[in-house]
């Protein structure tokens, strides 16, 4: 497949329209928000969110951060608590994340979550991003556009040089007002946890640094994700009697990540098919063989970081 031309269009409705059909046609566009450019799609399509861990060149599945356009919408994904709601109320729209329980009907993809509990909500106060919000109808993923562990763009120009040729299309509303990703918080019953700075301080939010247990919790953080209760075995052809075999292409397994062998449809069913294992009654789970290019990369890495001792 050839790669994509990438297209900067004005932020105007012409473009607001390109990019919302591109989302809805499973695309992940470019958008400024008022902390840095962040390339966006549809957070409910898993093979969407695998396209931005493509174009990204990700190494790992990361939690990503999901935008939304106001708190009733953030109270169709996440659990609130009183603590949760004021802040919402007192700096949405805004610079501010909160990672919050997922809601037990899950109306995101597990690859957004990285398969874990709790979901990365904002509400951004940038006209351009709520206007795309506002046009697709839907939840957006949005980590930044850039290269994965290149500098976070502020401007088109930005995108263009980390991303061009990787994605369709990248909405130019000029230089972003922060130019820092937004401060991301755990908010919890007795206390809100920093658990990224950004705009807005730890003493502004009331918020304690302090990362706990040091397991992955929101983007930028680089320790374990989600890892299955079961013990998991790797490149699997043929499961002993006691596993779940999870498949891919030749090797059927019990349900595959992609009879195809397509990775963007692999990566959009690994969580869910993780989760899925460790309630089937069998004592172990058993993976097949998943090549090591493209989004099988960071497919093995997770997977691999399942299977760990611990």
């Amino acid at each position: 497949m050839s790669a994509p031309e990438t297209r900067i269009l004005p932020a105007d409705a012409d473009g607001i329209a390109e990019a919302a059909r591109l989302i809805g046609a499973g695309q992940p566009v470019a958008v400024p928000t008022e902390t840095v450019y962040g390339l966006a799609a549809d957070a409910t399509n898993g093979g969407a969110v695998a396209r931005i861990y493509a174009a990204k060149g990700r190494p790992s599945f990361n939690p990503l951060i999901v935008h939304v356009l106001d708190l009733a919408a953030a109270e169709q994904i996440a659990v609130f608590t009183d603590r949760a709601r004021a802040l919402a109320k007192r700096y949405w729209p805004g610079p501010l994340t909160m990672v919050l329980p997922l809601r037990d009907d899950r109306r995101v993809s597990g690859l957004v979550t990285a398969g874990l509990e709790t979901v990365a909500l904002r509400v951004p106060a940038h006209p351009v991003m709520r206007a795309v919000l506002a046009a697709s109808g839907v939840p957006l993923a949005a980590p930044s556009a850039n290269a994965s562990g290149a500098i976070s763009p502020t401007r088109a120009a930005h995108v263009l040089a980390s991303l061009g040729g990787r994605i369709p299309l990248i909405l130019d509303g000029g230089a972003t007002a922060h130019g820092l990703e937004s401060t991301i918080v755990a908010v919890e019953e007795e206390k809100v946890r920093l658990l990224r700075p950004g705009p807005f301080n730890a003493d502004e939010l009331g918020a304690v640094i302090d990362c706990g247990t040091g397991e992955i919790e929101a983007p930028g953080q680089l320790a374990s994700h989600y890892a299955p209760a079961k013990s998991l075995r790797l490149n699997v052809l043929h499961a002993d009697p006691d596993e779940w075999l999870i498949g891919f292409g030749p090797v059927a397994g019990q349900v595959s990540l992609s009879p195809g062998r397509d990775l963007l449809e692999a990566a959009a069913n690994l969580f869910e098919l993780l989760h899925q294992a460790d309630r089937k009654p069998f004592a172990r789970i058993a993976v097949a063989p998943i090549p090591e290019n493209g989004l099988g990369v960071a497919i093995n890495d997770r997977l691999r970081r399942a299977a760990a001792p611990r």
